[in-house]
Order: C-alpha cells, then sequence, then structure tokens
C-alpha cells in the first residue's frame, strides 16, 4: 500500500530519526530481545529489530531488487529509500516508535506495510524532488513490496493506478536476476488456482475493492502484470504503458490493449489454470498468427513441435469424426542429461506427444497422441500440439519432433 501526498514547495524532507549505531537491548526473563539498529547500503537506509544476518540478507534482497526494476525502467533511484521494518515492536523504545508517523505505525501493527511519498515539482519531470518512507512488517515481502511504491515515488512522484503499482510492486519483490519464471508465494498460487478467475476488466477498473484490501487482491494484480510483463504477444506494450501513467500521461489499459482485450482475456485464464512455480509466460504465449488450413490426404499439415514451448500450431484445422494419420519424426529432452525421447514419451508417460483443439477462445480437454498412427479429434478447431512435461519444467527441455499430419484416406 502507498500514500501519495503533494506538498508545497516549502515542505522540508522527513526527518527520519536514526539511531547512532548501538545496540538497544531489553532482557526478558533468560531472552534479550535486541531492539531497532540502523542497516545501510547504496540504496536503502534500514531501521530494523531483525537479527543481523536477516537485515543484511533483506539489505542484498532489496539491492538486487532495485537494481532490476531501475534496469527495467531505465530510470535510476533519485536518493536512497528510508525504511521502518519490524518483527516486533515491543523492543523498540518508546522514543523511537514516537518518531514513526501515525499511519506507518499502524500498518506495521497490523502486521502490513505502508510507503509515504512527498513529491515537489512536476510529475515525472527532470526537477522532480520526492521524498519516501516506508513501513513495513518483516513478514512475507512486504519490505520487497512496499519499496517498489517508494522507488516509483521517488523516480515518478507517482505509482500508477491502484491495479499496475500494487501488481508491479508484487512482480518486483519476486523478480529474480535472469530468471523470467514464476517465483510468487506457495499460497498465492494455490489461492489462484483454487479459484474461479476474476474477470480480467474487475481486475483493471476497481480501484478499491468494496471489501477491503487484501493479499488476496494483490494476488490478482501481481498475475494480471506477471502475464502483461513476460507474455511474448503483450510485453512490448506493457513497459511504454507503465511509462506513460507513471508519467501522467492519458494512456490506459484500455487504450493499449483494446484490440487484444479477447485474446489477453484468454491466455489470463490459461495461465491461472496451468500456473506453478516456474512457469515461463514467455515459452508458453500463445500463437495467434499461424495460418491454419484443413487437413487433406496430401500433403497434410506439418509442424516442428519445439519441447522447451507451451501448445504450439499444428497448422491443421480438424473435424469431430474424421480419422486422421499421424507421423512423427526426432526426438526431445525433457531434462538437460535426459534420455532422448521420441513423441511416445518414457515409461512414465513423460515427454509425450499431446493436443488440444482451439475453437472460439476455447480449448477442448487435453488428450494423448504419442506415437500413434491414426486418432480422431474431440471436436472442430485448431490442433494444437505440445511436449508433454510439467508446466513449471519447460525451460529445461531440448529437442524438435516433426509432426505430419494427413486425412485418413477412405477405403
Amino acid at each position: 500500500m502507498h500514500v501519495r501526498l503533494i506538498l508545497g514547495c516549502l515542505l522540508t524532507s522527513l526527518a527520519f530519526g536514526l539511531l547512532p549505531d548501538t545496540v538497544w537491548a531489553q532482557k526478558t526473563g533468560q531472552q534479550i530481545k535486541i531492539g531497532p539498529q540502523l542497516y545501510t547500503s547504496k540504496n536503502f537506509q534500514v531501521m530494523t529489530d531483525m537479527p543481523a544476518a536477516e537485515a543484511k540478507d533483506l539489505l542484498n534482497r532489496l539491492e538486487t531488487m532495485i537494481k532490476l526494476v531501475a534496469g527495467y525502467f531505465g530510470r535510476p533511484l533519485r536518493k536512497p529509500i528510508r525504511m521502518y521494518v519490524a518483527k516486533d515492536l515491543s523492543v523498540w523504545p518508546a522514543a523511537e516508535l514516537q518518531k514513526m508517523e501515525a499511519e506507518g505505525l499502524e500498518s506495521i501493527r497490523q502486521r502490513g506495510g505502508l510507503t509515504i511519498t512527498r513529491t515537489r515539482g512536476i510529475r515525472g519531470g527532470p526537477k522532480l524532488d520526492a521524498d519516501a518512507i516506508v513501513y513495513a512488517t518483516a513478514d512475507h515481502g512486504t519490505p520487497q513490496h512496499e519499496a517498489i511504491h517508494a522507488y516509483c515515488g521517488i523516480t515518478f512522484g507517482e505509482t500508477g493506478p491502484t491495479w499496475y503499482s500494487e501488481g508491479m510492486a508484487e512482480v518486483g519483490q519476486y523478480w529474480r536476476e535472469n530468471d523470467k519464471g514464476v517465483n510468487a508465494h506457495q499460497v498465492v498460487i494455490d489461492y489462484l488456482k483454487s479459484r474461479d478467475p476474476k474477470p480480467l476488466m474487475e481486475i483493471i477498473n476497481n480501484p478499491l475493492e468494496t471489501t477491503g484490501d487484501s493479499w488476496q487482491n494483490y494476488a490478482w494484480r501481481w498475475a494480471v502484470c506477471h502475464l502483461l510483463g513476460f507474455n511474448e504477444n503483450y510485453t512490448a506494450r506493457f513497459k511504454p504503458l507503465g511509462m506513460s501513467m507513471l508519467t501522467g500521461s492519458n494512456a490506459s489499459f484500455e487504450s493499449v490493449y483494446g484490440a487484444q482485450a479477447q485474446e489477453i482475456d484468454f491466455e489470463y485464464r490459461l495461465f491461472l489454470q496451468d500456473l506453478e512455480p516456474g512457469y515461463r509466460c514467455d515459452l508458453c504465449t500463445w500463437d495467434w498468427k499461424t495460418p491454419f488450413k484443413a487437413i487433406k490426404s496430401k500433403p497434410g499439415s506439418l509442424a516442428k513441435i519445439n519441447a522447451r514451448s507451451g501448445w504450439q500450431a499444428s497448422r491443421g484445422l480438424v473435424e469431430p469424426g474424421v480419422t486422421y494419420q499421424l507421423n512423427t519424426t526426432g526426438t526431445w529432452k525433457i531434462t538437460k542429461m535426459g534420455e532422448d525421447l521420441t513423441a511416445a514419451g518414457n515409461a512414465q508417460g513423460q515427454g509425450r506427444l499431446w493436443g488440444i483443439v482451439f475453437n472460439d477462445y476455447t480449448l477442448s480437454e487435453p488428450f494423448e497422441l504419442g506415437e500413434v498412427r491414426t486418432f480422431t479429434a474431440p471436436c472442430e478447431g485448431k490442433l494444437y500440439l505440445r511436449c508433454g512435461d510439467a508446466w513449471g519444467q519447460l525451460d529445461d527441455n531440448t529437442g524438435i519432433i516433426t509432426v505430419r499430419i494427413t486425412r485418413a484416406e477412405m477405403p
């Protein structure tokens, strides 16, 4: 969560109230609780009661995250981000608690987070001057989430509409260097997969949930931003859209993606269906461009199916009740050092060729093909194919199998 305050040019910076480099402690029974200390790095000043090893680990994760975020937006952080991160408020001296703003302290007491940003100058302009202070509980990635709000506030003077602001804060806390896979907490993944998909436009157009904001609402916003940020069909427009919203232009989701709304909704629902740790949106991007033709006895359809990708176009239109002949050549692997497999896969069925039929943004149930000589499609539509492997484990797959499908000739 963040609060953005626009104040006059005479506003002075917040007094952070930094403690000297000493340890404040209180003894409770046989335990000694260590009070807050200041930990600093290039881009962060963190006052926290976390144990030293945990605090230093947090700083390292924050620095890695801010490097990735600044690289993504192409804007370096203007000044260090100041943070209060509390694990146990009972060990904080009263004098230190009094230095916190009431809203920030209350957010920590509620086991949440709050970023307060004060700006001077023109939003997104070169003369923008802004201060941000983060209040966060030490749990569940909250400091990283709030640090994204602070970065945007200091850099742009704005964090964008709620769906983008909170969604990107969640994306940011999960970013890993050179890793495009899903790294969301398992509880987030389990929640999204256990619910009917929230309508896409309900997420985009609902700035404040009527039931009060929650981690569940953050999860839906993360799903949208992660999909748009990594899916090859939409990623090229996503960063310019974000930059436009952060710098005060009039761009919106509808103005940028309106013509693709149906395709995005389809891929969003498919993403939620197949979601698991390691899932790669860039490898599972849906092919909307390849032309399809009715499959005839000669020459039929010919496609090269990559083991490292999700559903791929066979180029063939199938009809229910019609028998088709299947011929496959080549091998693939489902692990880096694994055995070469044909379309039949291994003894456990892994690496087997699978099919699915797309018709008017609806998919049939997936069906096994393997090395069958003939098959009958379950319904009419465009046939897509893939290597049967866990959705979160496609990255280490290699190899291509060539698939030719022809219409079986009547005797």
